[in-house]
């Protein structure tokens, strides 16, 4: 029986992380009443306690483990422990930090949508094909605009501050859509971002990684310059309990184009330009030459630097397209519609038809 224990454990763990899932995913209203508040007090302390050093405290961790794991296999080695027992204890170490990281973060993907939080209407809109180049339009036209006010060297290559400069930077978005605009939803931690310097993250195309058992945020800051504002936002988004990718993608937005460091407002048009697009070629939409004559020098530039580096690695969230098009109609549009229409006024003759009616006044 004692071969057996490691497994049984990890038996249970699985067991409660399923039964943590399927609660939250049957109890959605309640999950999201309480669980996401819960949770980012716990990423906020976390935040608080590893941020006290620069490096990456999970980074750290990891490599213990592995150094724990390769130490067990020399000590079964020599001891000549039984290895079906060693094999279910690691299975066990790993539920367990399953099961933790599920109760301490997990179960916000079950929570509601940012879209509740952030009061933004229409979601389930079917918009047309016209709106979506209507969005796409006036997000490359804003990022045109931001491009040629962001500093450049003489070679039109971004000089944005450094990194940790940066990082810092990023939380003022966020407080900016907490305490003036009361989206209590990014009342999280803005403890700046670490900095990734490995290169496997951009053999991969990663841009950044948040790991809510260290309640640490992390960003590749080998990425091209123009998306590094947004991604740090991204990834401050995620640590705020804002789980779906979606809804993180759309926080970072929102946090960017919040800012006034105009950095962060190009980052935020340039991605949601690339949204839009992305989104517009997936459709079939060939015909886009009219569409692209209107990308200036500048943004043109960063666009071939941003294909350059992710080359068949990129990989956009098509979902955050949709959000991105409806807060352009709620935003723009439908505000636009509304100062046009004419107050219904009965004794104007431009807007009543008054011929034959008797006692109407006749037009001088």
């Amino acid at each position: 029986m004692k071969y057996w224990r490691g497994y049984l454990v990890a038996a249970l763990a699985a067991a409660g992380i399923w039964g943590l899932r399927a609660f939250a995913q049957s109890h959605s209203v309640l999950v999201d009443m309480v669980y996401p508040y819960v949770s980012r007090m716990i990423q906020t302390f976390l935040a608080n306690w590893s941020g006290g050093v620069s490096f990456c405290v999970w980074q750290v961790l990891l490599m213990l483990l592995i150094a724990l794991a390769l130490g067990s296999i020399v000590l079964m080695i020599v001891f000549k422990w039984n290895p079906i027992q060693w094999l279910g204890w690691v299975l066990a170490c790993a539920g367990l930090i399953g099961l933790v990281n599920t109760g301490v973060y997990g179960l916000n993907a079950y929570a509601g949508d940012l879209t509740q939080d952030i009061r933004l209407q229409n979601v389930e809109y079917k918009y047309t094909l016209s709106e979506l180049e209507a969005a796409a339009v006036f997000y490359r036209d804003k990022a045109n605009q931001l491009a040629d006010q962001v500093s450049r060297n003489d070679s039109a290559e971004l000089a944005f501050p450094g990194f940790s400069e940066l990082a810092v930077q990023a939380a003022e978005g966020f407080r900016v859509l907490t305490y003036e605009r009361f989206y209590s939803v990014f009342a999280g931690s803005t403890v700046p971002v670490k900095e990734l310097t490995n290169g496997y993250f951009s053999s991969k195309g990663i841009t950044g990684v948040t790991v809510a058992l260290t309640g640490e945020s992390a960003v590749n800051s080998q990425i091209p310059t123009v998306c590094l504002p947004y991604a740090m936002c991204h990834e401050m988004a995620h640590r705020m309990s804002i789980a779906i990718d979606r809804d993180a993608d759309f926080a970072a937005f929102m946090a960017c184009d919040a800012n006034t460091a105009v950095e962060f407002q190009y980052s935020a048009y340039f991605m949601a330009f690339r949204h839009c697009y992305e989104a517009m070629k997936s459709l079939g939409q060939t015909e886009l030459s009219n569409y692209e004559a209107g990308i200036g020098s500048n943004l043109r530039h960063d666009l071939d630097s941003y294909d350059r580096y992710f080359g068949n690695n990129l990989d956009l969230d098509s979902e955050v397209c949709d959000l991105l098009v409806i807060w352009h109609i709620e935003k723009y549009v439908l505000p636009l519609h509304q100062e046009e229409e004419k107050t219904f006024d009965p004794k104007d003759e431009d807007a009543v038809d008054l011929s034959g009616i008797v006692n109407a006044k006749p037009k001088e």
